[in-house]
């Protein structure tokens, strides 16, 4: 009885290489999990700052709770917001979720009305 387990015990070489192989369809895992999520979020991540980075007064944007408005200041933090006429609100610059038109749109729309 003790020869028999010794003798399953002896995996010979296969059981060598049976541990790289095993670490292979882990590491295949990750490269999908790479490639499909994390840099595709990294990249949106720095357009997003980017876009941040890049705000000024007279740019229409979007908020990610959805208010439309109209930048008329700039803070580190903060951005005021004219939301309607005679109504402006501030909120954190990070709130910004995309940008509508850019201040050289909205100023020849108002040469144009002018």
């Amino acid at each position: 009885m003790i020869s028999t387990a010794y003798a399953m015990g002896q995996g010979g070489g296969a059981g060598q290489a049976g541990g790289i192989a095993g670490f292979l369809p882990i590491i295949i895992l990750f490269a999908i999990f790479y490639f499909l999520l994390i840099r595709p979020q990294q990249k949106k991540a720095k357009d997003h700052r980017q876009m941040i980075s890049d705000l000024k007064k007279g740019i229409r944007i979007v908020t990610s709770g959805g208010i439309y408005g109209t930048i008329i200041s700039l803070d580190d933090t903060t951005i005021g917001l004219e939301i309607a006429e005679k109504v402006k609100i501030k909120i954190s610059r990070g709130n910004v979720a995309a940008i509508i038109s850019d201040a050289e749109a909205v100023q020849k729309e108002d040469k144009k009305k002018k």
